[in-house]
């Protein structure tokens, strides 16, 4: 019997994380780190904020899945700072020293998203003007960076830390730059959301491909949400680089609701 692989997730309470555990406990040999407690799977209790709390957990570890972060674009400086930026340095300096393989960093499309927000046709989608798009229009790609927060500085800072521990550590650092997973798992109350939707499976396909991907993938950066026709960010990284083929599409329809929620 092949032994699994041995798979740590950061943040594992969090929303993303459960749907690892739902996804892929049948797959992987699953362990996390939460400062909240995790009872299906074997989980540190502690802050990735502590460099010497965490580092027990990585031992054996062959691929680090880093979710935990303070995922708001209106998180404090105080919050980024030792939440985002201090706990991903020490999520990645605990990897190195322990020999993992691989880390699958999310970052999201707040590292890019004030072109979605100042500049057409990517605005005109989110402000829900799509008779006025174009017939065409070339999706943004992973080479632009343009935050739109302080969160969002905070995924720049660990897309290039992640880019330093592979050029001088060795370590392969796969980034997602995560649209928007969502529970339930529908996108259909705002025109920002039908563009941004990863659904739960599709997450759960991309961060697999993100585990499975060839030691040839030695550093990439890709964009990671649903097929969706209103999309305005570049799926072919994905498909190229680690296999990953959208299964769902959030339409082009949508009703605004009195409290959906807002993406800044």
């Amino acid at each position: 019997m092949t032994e699994k692989r041995k798979v740590l997730i950061t943040g594992i309470s969090g929303s993303i994380g459960r749907l690892m555990r739902e996804h892929l406990a049948a797959d992987y040999e699953l362990s996390g780190i939460d400062q909240k407690p995790v009872e299906d799977v074997p989980a540190l209790q502690t802050d990735i904020s502590e460099l010497d709390t965490i580092v027990s957990a990585f031992e054996g570890i062959d691929t680090v899945v880093h979710l935990a972060a303070n995922p708001s674009p209106r998180a404090s400086w105080e919050s980024v700072l030792q939440d985002n930026i201090i706990g991903t340095r020490n999520v990645f300096e605990a990897a190195r020293r322990a020999g993992v393989r691989r880390i699958v960093f999310a970052s999201s499309h707040h590292a890019s998203s004030y072109h979605v927000f100042k500049e057409d046709p990517y605005k005109s989608v989110f402000d829900g003007r799509v008779k006025e798009l174009p017939d065409s229009f070339e999706p943004l790609t992973t080479d632009v960076c343009r935050p739109t927060s302080l969160y969002g500085v905070s995924k720049v800072f660990g897309e290039s830390l992640g880019r330093y521990y592979h050029d001088h550590y060795g370590i392969s650092v796969i980034c997602l730059r995560i649209g928007w997973v969502m529970r339930p798992d529908d996108p259909t109350f705002s025109a920002p959301s039908v563009s941004l939707w990863l659904s739960h499976r599709d997450a759960a396909q991309i961060i697999r491909k993100s585990i499975e991907a060839s030691d040839s993938v030695g550093y990439a950066v890709v964009n990671a949400e649903s097929g969706n026709r209103l999309g305005v960010y570049d799926q072919q990284g994905g498909k190229t680089l680690l296999g990953y083929v959208p299964e769902d599409d959030a339409g082009s329809q949508w009703t605004e609701t009195e409290n959906s929620p807002p993406v800044i």
